[in-house]
């Protein structure tokens, strides 16, 4: 119901001043907006986002294009139970909702049905420095990664039971390798609690340690689709994981970190099976060839084996001829014999010879050196000796004790010494000594 104040004009072309109580204003705003926005889309940053006990998210919306503009939002817990990814604040996002007004505070709010990350480009800058981060740490090393088991007695594949992946994982395992024993662990594949569930699957596996080899597959997606598998939790379990992964996730050119983790990457869940079990049919025909290459030596062998047993009986019928040919062999033996020990005796008395002459040739020659040799020490003999010294007019002066005295400073005044030249020998007795630093003077002889 409207209502006019007094003088208003009701036929005026502006029409009368209108006087709305709050309640009506705000039903007629929100009518308004529910009329003109029954459905949008907006993109935006999210900012002050919560997930309360009952589900719901409350959160507020920012222009990421520098705007001061916010609007407030509302995910209850049916469409939030819907997200694929865990919201964070400073994500880009699309928000899908109807605008109303929260009538008792009188605000604008957006009241959200989807919630989708703006494009790949904020993903993939993601991507990369997750990707960074890990393999400086060293979880993508070639060096720590481990070769698969040729011949798996059993195979376990973690996805989810209603995946393609999985029966296209058992069909081909099925049709190649019919004998291997599949255990499936159950998953999430997608979602905010696929990663967890993901790990705790390889965890049950590494515990129970019922496979030789696991395959870590799904199905192809976007990269949205596909983010669980570039969880940082799902990677370190791969890498801690007691058996061989092979990872199976997507398609050809889908990438995911826990690619380059897995001890092997398969572009196909198809070919992630096709890898860890050699086909039977191969391994068959493999066997077969082996078995007729045995085949063909062992009858060779035989035939082999059966000339030489046919040349030996051929020999032993005719026992005249073996035993003369035999008599022959012996004589030429014996001759060859007889020859080899002439031949043997000539070369040792040649030898023998030979060494004669060499000893005599080293004893003449040793005399010789040996003469030479005596003769030069006996020249060096009469050379040092002091008779020759004594000839050439030195004397040599001793004390009493025959001691030589072989300075001026071992005699002393009146002292008896005996001089003894070539010719003979004198006693004589010291009366002057001197030396370089003794100035000369007469002394007297003492009779």
């Amino acid at each position: 119901m409207n209502t006019f104040l007094p003088g208003d004009n009701p036929n005026s072309p502006v029409g009368p001043a209108m006087v709305w109580t709050v309640a009506a204003l705000v039903h007629a705003v929100a009518d308004t907006l529910a009329a003109r926005f029954s459905l949008c889309s907006v993109r935006g940053e999210l900012s002050g986002f919560s997930r309360a006990a009952s589900g719901h998210c409350y959160f507020s919306l920012k222009d990421f294009g520098g705007a001061d503009a916010m609007v407030r939002c509302a995910m209850f817990r049916r469409a939030a139970g819907l997200l694929d990814f865990n919201p964070a604040d400073g994500q880009q996002v699309q928000l899908r909702g109807r605008l109303v007004v929260y009538e008792p505070r009188g605000e604008l709010q957006l009241v959200v049905e989807s919630m989708q990350r703006c494009g790949e480009g904020a993903l993939m800058e993601q991507f990369l420095r997750l990707k960074a981060k890990l393999q400086a740490q060293g979880l993508f090393d070639a060096a720590r990664k481990r070769s698969l088991p040729r011949f798996p007695a059993s195979v376990g594949v973690v996805t989810s039971l209603g995946a393609a992946a999985l029966h296209d994982v058992t069909s081909a395992l099925a049709r190649r390798a019919p004998h291997v024993r599949v255990v499936v662990y159950p998953s999430l594949v997608q979602g905010p609690q696929a990663p967890a569930a993901l790990a705790q699957a390889l965890v049950l596996a590494s515990q129970r340690r019922e496979v030789d080899v696991l395959i870590l597959c799904r199905g192809g997606g976007s990269l949205e689709d596909l983010w669980a598998f570039n969880d940082e939790g799902l990677v370190r379990a791969v890498v801690a994981c007691s058996m061989p992964v092979v990872s199976g996730v997507g398609h050809e050119t889908d990438v995911s970190l826990v690619d380059f983790a897995a001890d092997l990457r398969a572009p196909t869940p198809t070919a992630a099976a096709e890898i860890v079990a050699p086909a039977t049919r191969d391994l068959l025909d493999g066997l077969s060839a082996h078995a007729a290459h045995l085949q063909r030596a062992a009858h060779g062998q035989l035939d082999r084996h059966a000339q030489r047993l046919d040349r030996a009986a051929l020999t032993l019928s005719r026992p005249v001829q073996a035993v003369r040919l035999s008599a022959l062999k012996l004589q030429r033996l014996a001759q060859q014999m007889v020859t080899a020990q002439q031949r043997g005796r000539e070369r040792a008395l040649q030898q023998l010879q030979r060494l004669a002459n060499r000893l005599q040739q080293t004893r003449q020659q040793q005399t010789v050196l040996q003469s030479h040799k005596l003769a030069h020490l006996a020249t060096r003999l009469a050379a040092s000796d002091p008779h020759q010294v004594l000839r050439r007019g030195y004397a040599w002066v001793s004390d009493r004790n025959g001691a030589a005295v072989q300075s001026v400073h071992a005699v002393a005044l009146h002292q008896h010494l005996t001089a003894v030249w070539a010719d003979g020998r004198a006693q004589v007795q010291v009366t002057q000594i001197e030396t370089p630093d003794t100035p000369h003077k007469h002394n007297p002889v003492i009779p």
